[in-house]
């Protein structure tokens, strides 16, 4: 474990370099026998076991229910196929579960270009659609990089409604035009940044984005302006894995008491070698008043296969999560479903093993349309998510970012989906939903607008602990206002006008508008 520093900012180089723990093996543990032995030991001689007393139990009649009993399709969320789903892709066909399993494969054959695109759908749909997917990609904001996991996930015999493909491959048709207001670094990341990967919003907590690279490019990604290469549209920024300006960073959080909680993203840590992850973790351990790391992911989500057979960096984090644990600091994973279809077999067995390292693994989704903005849709996201130890954590309305506009939704919906999903399950299994307020505002309850109009699609917020002499604007999109709504927004005489009514009728008008 490295040592807490203090003081003047040092480079990572100084520090000692910790022993690696040696590689422990994990047997699988026998189920059956744990469940059906009888604790007769000598300590529990004549005690009756967990599973003898359970049998026990069945034999008495249950008492009588107030409600009826529950449909099996409201259970489903329990279940997880082990089907060798990829094999319905010729490409994939001769791939066996064992190689298909390995995050090696995984990460070899992911999807980059159209062409390669093209080599694995092919045969599987229509050129037709193939064109439209290309016409899509030229125009898109993210270049294109899917696992060979999530491609075989999507269902190619109806891919214009798959919730898989809608988050990851753009259709030109399918297309609406950018909101006015859109812009392509929406939160206003860079305002906040004192030193390069580093921003610095909230007063306690800050985000340290580590690399710009990811296991695959998602379409609405909030950082478009930074990940992944260059594309047609979009020329990125750079936050290259640099030893130098990370230690710039640290500098910054050893001057910073006040910071107790980093998140450390990107890009995504799931491509942070084990020994970068480490240098991270145990530097960022070492600063006394850091209080809680958490690494942010969308690798489980699509590449589970990384937790289960890439030992070196699973067990590099979970040493960090107990090296945490022994200074009373937590160390967790953030991770990013977005869809009940995306959790399997894979997933599953993935978030077992954090879980038995003693890992904490929270969710946050975007609400995105034809995705999850279905009520049922949520509900089964948030059930399945619990159901393998993941914490449904936050569900964000969807950024204001340019090029996926036909993937938002209108704050009203995301209001209204919030009431329908509060009270299925426990609350602490219940995910809060939010608005990342444009131009810096922070998270803001997606229901604690000053002031909504649904004509216009302007909702205005305020985030006093951010900035009290700000106000900060949502708008929804175009596609869901009413006839009058569109007509106004079409004549852009009108702009300035709908922003100032709704910021007069916030009754905040003396405050400055930051993202209009």
């Amino acid at each position: 474990m490295a040592p807490e520093i203090s003081g003047k900012p040092v480079s990572i180089d100084s520090l000692p370099t910790p022993k690696r723990p040696p590689k422990k093996t994990r047997p699988e543990p026998d189920r059956a026998s744990a469940d059906t032995s009888s604790r007769s030991g000598s300590g529990n001689k004549g005690k009756t076991s967990a599973a003898e007393h359970l049998e026990r139990i069945r034999q008495v009649d249950p008492p009588e229910a107030l409600k009826p009993p529950v449909p099996e399709l409201s259970l489903r969320h329990r279940h997880f196929s082990s089907e060798s789903f990829w094999q319905r892709i010729p490409a994939f066909s001769d791939v066996s579960r064992e190689e298909f399993s390995t995050y090696k494969f995984q990460n070899r054959h992911s999807v980059t270009s159209a062409e390669d695109l093209h080599g694995i759908i092919g045969d599987v749909v229509d050129d037709t659609f193939i064109e439209d997917v290309d016409a899509g990609l030229e125009q898109a904001p993210m270049m294109l990089r899917l696992s060979p996991y999530l491609l075989s996930l999507i269902d190619w015999d109806n891919p214009y409604e798959d919730p898989i493909r809608r988050q990851f491959i753009p259709a030109a048709t399918t297309r609406e035009p950018d909101h006015p207001m859109l812009s392509l670094d929406s939160l206003g990341e860079q305002n906040d940044s004192p030193v390069p990967g580093l921003v610095h919003r909230y007063r306690d907590k800050v985000l340290f984005l580590a690399l710009d690279v990811c296991p695959v490019y998602c379409r609405f990604c909030t950082r478009s302006y930074a990940i992944g290469g260059d594309t047609d549209t979009v020329e990125k920024q750079s936050y290259k894995p640099i030893q130098k300006k990370w230690d710039r960073v640290f500098a910054y959080l050893l001057s910073r008491p006040e910071v107790e909680d980093v998140v450390v993203s990107g890009g995504d840590a799931y491509f942070l070698p084990p020994k970068r992850l480490r240098t991270i973790g145990e530097t960022l351990l070492a600063i006394p008043h850091i209080r809680r790391i958490r690494f942010a992911t969308k690798g489980p989500a699509v590449m589970p296969m990384k937790i289960l057979s890439d030992d070196d960096w699973t067990e590099t984090l979970l040493d960090l999560a107990r090296q945490g644990r022994e200074r009373s600091k937590e160390v967790c994973l953030h991770t990013h479903f977005n869809h009940a279809s995306e959790i399997t077999e894979f997933s599953r067995l993935a978030m077992n093993r954090l879980f038995e390292g003693g890992l904490k693994v929270r969710n946050q989704s975007v609400l995105i349309r034809g995705v999850n903005d279905g009520t049922q849709d949520m509900i089964d996201l948030v059930r399945r998510l619990s159901y393998i130890n993941v914490q449904p954590y936050y569900v964000y309305q969807h950024d204001m970012v340019e090029g996926v506009e036909e993937l938002r939704t209108p704050v009203a919906r995301t209001v209204e989906l919030e009431k329908q999903v509060r009270g299925d399950t426990a609350g602490f299994n219940t995910p809060v939903f939010v608005t990342d307020a444009p131009g810096g505002g922070g998270k803001r309850s997606v229901h604690s607008y000053e002031y909504y109009d649904e004509t216009t699609g302007i909702s205005v917020y305020r985030s006093p602990s951010v900035d009290d002499e700000r106000v900060h604007l949502y708008f929804d999109p175009l596609s869901a206002l009413s006839e009058e709504g569109r007509r106004l927004w079409a004549d852009e005489a009108n702009h300035a006008a709908m922003v100032d009514d709704a910021v007069r009728a916030s009754g905040y008008q003396k405050l400055e508008i930051v993202n209009a």
